[in-house]
């Protein structure tokens, strides 16, 4: 029986690289590298892999710089409609949502990240995809370095304060959790996004956390 894999998350689900200047010319890793890619093979060949990583996305708002779009709520229902029937979904959003233009505070990320699971665990979205489990993962935390230092400025503390509040959230609702900071770091490069390595090592942590659910 094959199974299904929904990876629901931003630009480091996505697979961007770090930018080394604003403006830079679109890039993405390939699939040998980019880490939901890495967890689809780990897993192996009676699974299928439904990428949903956005650059730019939150948990919880519209963007006013890059655009409403960006509420990971609008993109969640698009997505659990649009994809189907899923076995697991990985959730790992945060990072965006400590830029300082959102109000940073831990405790608004971590609204937005119990609104999506509210979803994804609600009757809707069960019913449709016969029932479904979801991996809650915290991203590491930022670093306020490179191009994108003044947009994420303060966002290392509010970072930093996530794990214990995802862990929390995911044993509340039923969920399996994952630090991804207790396996990987952000590369300095930019402070947000994952080198090569750390995409490797966090796919193969993903693919055993799916398979202790």
């Amino acid at each position: 029986m094959t199974r299904t894999l929904m990876c629901f998350g931003d630009s480091n689900t996505h697979g961007t690289p770090p930018i080394v200047e604003r403006g830079a010319p679109y890039s993405r890793y390939d699939d040998q590298t980019r880490w939901p890619c890495v967890a689809h093979r780990a897993l192996g060949s009676d699974w299928t892999l439904v990428e949903e990583g956005l650059p730019g996305r939150t948990a919880r708002f519209a963007d006013p710089v890059m655009g409403a779009h960006m509420n990971g709520q609008i993109g969640l229902d698009i997505a659990l409609n649009s994809h189907g029937p899923i076995d697991v979904m990985t959730l790992m959003l945060g990072t965006n949502d400590v830029k300082t233009r959102f109000c940073i505070s831990p405790e608004n990320v971590l609204a937005g990240i119990a609104g999506l699971i509210d979803v994804a665990l609600g009757e809707v979205a069960q019913t449709r995809h016969g029932g479904f489990k979801v991996l809650l993962m915290c991203p590491p935390p930022v670093l306020e370095e490179g191009p994108f230092a003044g947009e994420f400025f303060g966002g290392r503390a509010a970072s930093e304060a996530l794990p214990p509040l995802y862990q929390a959230l995911a044993e509340a609702r039923g969920c399996g959790f994952l630090d991804a900071g207790k396996i990987i770091q952000v590369s300095p490069i930019d402070g947000v996004h994952y080198g090569p390595e750390a995409h490797a090592a966090l796919g193969a942590a993903v693919a055993e956390a799916i398979a202790a659910l």
